[in-house]
């Protein structure tokens, strides 16, 4: 065989049928790490099965060999951020014997680059509603930020000048509202328009909880609470 007859060798489209599930790619991919079972395999070096329409064939879980033909076409571990199935992947490291992915595996990366970092903001708003009177509720929205994101406070201080503030406090990256009295439909106005102003910055919701107490007899007080995170680049000091 010829170089030029090796080389559409190695490009040529083959498909794999992984547990049921159907993969094309090619022979350089899988020949990505040749002292691999997949190197090896498709080197001559260790037997192959096909299946009843000639693919080639391998009893292992067809799902997450997804994520091992990636790591072959780019040689990086790429996962979704809810990926609960770390050690079935593992496990399918050893058996592929993918030395490069075991070892990813087995020490994984943080989940941003190292010149990156996680900017958290935590929203809280409680409102108190009085039984023996009109429902009003007095509203205090406290925004906590891990990281000095000066322009989110500004913002914020700047934005909703319109709502009647009673106090605003400042110190170690925390700044704290109060609203009110004001009514329901007020209240969610003000909590809507906060929300939709921290995620156009950027940021996502991680997690809500909500916690419904009474102090008194006469009061009920319910209190929201969001967490908010986004990616942020490290900037020299």
């Amino acid at each position: 065989m010829d170089n030029g007859d090796w080389g559409h060798r190695l490009t040529h489209p083959v498909t794999l049928n992984v547990g049921g599930q159907l993969y094309t790619t090619s022979i350089s991919t899988l020949q990505r790490y040749p002292d691999s079972m997949l190197g090896a395999m498709f080197r001559g070096d260790f037997p192959t099965t096909r299946d009843a329409q000639g693919n080639y064939f391998i009893d292992r879980d067809g799902t997450l060999f997804r994520y091992i033909l990636n790591f072959l076409r780019t040689s990086e571990l790429t996962l979704p951020v809810d990926f609960m199935e770390t050690d079935l992947l593992r496990k399918e490291a050893d058996f592929y014997q993918i030395e490069p992915l075991i070892q990813c595996l087995n020490d994984p990366k943080p989940l941003y680059p190292l010149d990156t970092f996680e900017q958290v903001v935590e929203l809280s708003s409680t409102r108190k509603l009085s039984k023996y009177s009109n429902p009003v509720a007095v509203i205090i929205t406290q925004l906590t930020i891990t990281t000095k994101v000066h322009s989110l406070l500004e913002g914020i201080s700047n934005s909703f000048t319109k709502w009647n503030k009673h106090m605003m406090d400042t110190r170690d990256c925390q700044v704290s509202f109060t609203f009110g009295p004001c009514d329901h439909h007020q209240e969610v106005s003000l909590r809507v328009h906060l929300m939709d102003y921290i995620t156009k910055q950027g940021f996502t919701i991680r997690n809500t909880r909500v916690h419904h107490m009474s102090e008194r007899a006469n009061e009920n007080t319910v209190e929201h609470h969001w967490t908010f995170c986004r990616p942020a680049y490290k900037v020299e000091d």
